[in-house]
Order: structure tokens, then sequence, then C-alpha cells
């Protein structure tokens, strides 16, 4: 009878502890979300084009503008220039580029 009436007083400081644990750690967890979601809110500011993309007639208006940009521009006279391969040096391959169009000029 002993032994079980030791078991029982222990188990009581266990049971304590744990009570502690959880509702400690529920308000902690509390203020851990906050904090993401305090984070989420900052992070929905979005730029313009990701907002058109999202709300369709803001998108409208924007591709509108665009297409004024491009209408502004002379396509007629476009030169298609290479870009680097990934095994090339890129600043080797943009000063043979300038100097091809320095010959060329």
């Amino acid at each position: 009878i002993c032994f079980f009436k030791g078991l029982h007083q222990n188990s009581d400081r266990r049971f304590v502890g744990l009570q502690l644990l959880v509702v400690g750690g529920s308000f902690g967890l509390r203020e851990f979300s906050q904090i993401r979601y305090d984070a989420q809110k900052i992070k929905k500011r979005l730029d313009p084009s990701l907002a058109a993309k999202l709300n369709p007639q803001k998108q409208a208006v924007i591709l509108e503008e665009e297409y004024e940009k491009l209408k502004e521009k002379n396509l007629d006279e476009w030169k298609n220039i290479r870009g680097p391969r990934p095994w090339e040096d890129s600043r080797e391959y943009q000063e043979q580029q300038r100097q091809k169009l320095s010959k060329g000029s």
C-alpha cells in the first residue's frame, strides 16, 4: 500500500508538470504563430504585375499599358544578339560582340 501511495504522489507531481507544459506551450505557440501571420501579411504586399495576375480587372489595364509601350518602339530595326553560353566567359564574349558591332558600324 505504501508503494502505491508513493506512485500516486509522484503521478500528481507529473500531472501538474504536464498541465504546466500544456498550458505554457499553448501560450508559446500562440505567440509564435502570431509572428508567422504577421510575417505573411508583410509578404502579401505584392508588386503590380503579381497583383494584376491575381485580379483580372487590373490585368486588362496593365496589358493595355504594355501594348501602348510596344507600339511606341520600332520593331522593324532590331538585331538578334546572342548571349554567352554557360561554358563561355561572359566578359570575353561581350568584348567580342563589341568589336563586331564597332567593325560593322
